[in-house]
């Protein structure tokens, strides 16, 4: 079926090992009219090769592969500087692979056993520059279930910071659009990394994340 013309594609590189799954996922996103998707490979070499290749917009990146797992393929496209935007795929149970798949600069993290929807929003949301983690994942790498909701803890316009953190604008950013000076922002994230008993940005924005407040 022939994309609709009055949309712009986002274009999608997909690199798992499983060629069942990566044909499969490959034909799931080429039946949505703003997805295209341009090249496939299995493993960590094609992918570093294809993404210098093909210029795509987003990467779904598998974690775990025979040649170079996703960690590092992850570190070698942020030295490359492509600016593509990375998406794991994952069926890891381990915390800790999640954690450091998003501290090596991955904007996305999807199960394998997630539905398809969930996956497409994750898609087009990485693509316009948010951050994108299934709440499940947050919930496991946070361990929020006996922490008091974001609501009892934070005024409005903390709640406003953290909202803008999750979905990636830096302190800068965050005072221009908010009319504030760049250090009140700054204070009203020590405030909020307090009140939360989170340590940086990145628990930060899980926790949003899981909380429903990266908008």
């Amino acid at each position: 079926m022939a994309k609709s013309p009055s949309k712009a594609s986002i274009r999608v590189l997909v690199v798992d090992d499983h060629p069942i799954f990566r044909d499969g996922l490959c034909k799931l996103l080429e039946a949505e009219d703003d997805i295209t998707v341009v090249g496939q490979g299995r493993s960590g070499a094609d992918c570093l090769a294809l993404v210098e290749k093909l210029k795509p917009d987003v990467v779904l990146l598998d974690l775990k592969m025979p040649d170079q797992d996703g960690l590092g393929v992850l570190r070698e496209l942020a030295e490359l500087g492509t600016g593509v935007r990375a998406i794991v795929l994952t069926a890891s149970e381990d915390e800790r692979d999640y954690v450091e798949a998003v501290r090596r600069g991955a904007r996305g993290l999807v199960l394998k056993q997630m539905a398809t929807a969930r996956l497409l929003e994750g898609i087009r949301k990485v693509h316009r520059g948010e951050l994108w983690i299934d709440q499940r994942v947050a919930a496991d790498v946070l361990k929020v279930a006996g922490r008091p909701a974001p609501g009892e803890l934070l005024t409005a316009r903390e709640q406003q910071v953290v909202t803008l953190v999750a979905q990636g604008f830096r302190n800068k950013e965050i005072a221009e659009k908010l009319s504030l000076s760049e250090q009140t922002v700054k204070n009203h994230l020590h405030a909020i990394f307090d009140k939360l008993g989170v340590s940086d940005r990145l628990e930060l924005a899980l926790y949003a994340l899981h909380h429903r407040l990266a908008g």
